[in-house]
């Protein structure tokens, strides 16, 4: 071989091999690639569970779709889901999807928001800028102006803008419950910098299914969870030291809620390891500091047993009684 080619596979070599670490290292300091391949997975999740559940749409429901609440943001779009044939304010009751703060959308659970409209409220369901494309606290300010635009467009929403509930699910649980609690304690929300768009008498109720109250509790899984769990939060809250940043804390509802929090319907199921790690404790938080607290949780050995966002299955009897629990919560609520 001579000289001159030697050298030159000698250069590819090296070059071969600095292309391959900066591919590592990209990998590893981007939130991108890990956060695409688990919200690849909750979507596929999320298309199984809305296809499951238009077997159970209830059918004369009036809606209006893709509103966006906030000008010059094309992620910052609602749905509204009302009876047919009614134009008259109605309890509301706003929804926020979950999805590890980096997937899922607006529309995953339409038919269950139709069920829910059929029991004769009004529901809004909100999207939101998906990490890592936006980072914390940017869905808490978006979802903040939603609310604000609920409110003030409320006579053509049929939302009867006194009478209103919170719910999300996993993430939006998440979500949810921090907004509740900047709602109704002036000093968490100073220290989100925002102004809320709901004030604490609007607010009768908040309903969390399957969601998260001490984000560091994410961390200590280990395994594909462990893995997921630290892929969602470096995208939501960006840096490789995400682990010690104090949003962590400020994000976290079993630390900053306070005996002002709403009236609260919690739930989730008997093998979700979200239930005794998260919603449990947040309950018996709850009830420590005096909020009023309806428990829907399973006992260990029910069988067959109840995954993570058990309560989209309408298909188990499980299922239909959080939905009418959840039904029930809002009436009592909002009488």
């Amino acid at each position: 071989m001579s000289g001159r080619r030697s050298r030159a596979i000698t250069r590819w070599v090296v070059l071969a091999g600095i292309a391959a670490a900066a591919a590592v290292s990209a990998w590893r300091l981007s939130p991108w690639p890990s956060a695409l391949i688990v919200r690849s997975v909750f979507d596929r999740d999320g298309a199984r569970v809305l296809k499951a559940l238009r077997a159970h749409s209830p059918g004369g429901i009036d809606r209006t779709t893709g509103i966006r609440y906030r000008p010059h943001d094309p992620q910052a779009l609602l749905d509204a889901y009302w009876p047919a044939g009614t134009s008259a304010p109605r309890p509301t009751v706003i929804w926020t999807h979950g999805g590890a703060w980096i997937s899922g959308g607006r529309a995953n659970a339409a038919p269950y928001f139709e069920l829910l409209a059929a029991a004769g409220f009004t529901v809004v369901s909100l999207d939101y800028t998906r990490g890592p494309a936006s980072r914390y606290p940017g869905a808490v300010r978006q979802l903040n102006d939603a609310h604000a635009y609920v409110v003030a467009h409320a006579d053509e929403l049929n939302v009867d803008a006194d009478r209103i509930v919170l719910a999300g699910d996993s993430a939006g649980a998440q979500l949810s419950s921090q907004l509740a609690t900047a709602i109704t304690d002036p000093a968490y929300a100073a220290e989100l910098g925002i102004r809320p768009g709901l004030t604490a008498q609007q607010v009768r109720g908040v309903i969390l299914h399957c969601g998260i109250y001490e984000m560091s509790g994410l961390l200590r899984s280990t395994g594909i969870t462990g893995w997921g769990n630290r892929a969602a939060l470096h995208a939501y809250i960006g840096g490789l030291g995400f682990a010690s940043s104090p949003s962590l804390k400020q994000m976290s509802m079993m630390r900053r809620a306070t005996a002002s929090f709403p009236p609260t319907f919690i739930s989730g199921g008997n093998s979700d390891p979200l239930t005794d790690a998260q919603a449990k404790p947040f309950a018996e938080r709850l009830e420590s500091l005096g909020v009023d607290v309806t428990r829907l949780f399973w006992p260990h050995d029910h069988a067959p047993t109840l995954g993570h966002e058990y309560q989209f299955d309408l298909d188990r009897p499980e299922g239909l009684a959080a939905l009418r629990l959840a039904i029930d919560f809002v009436r009592r609520h909002t009488v």
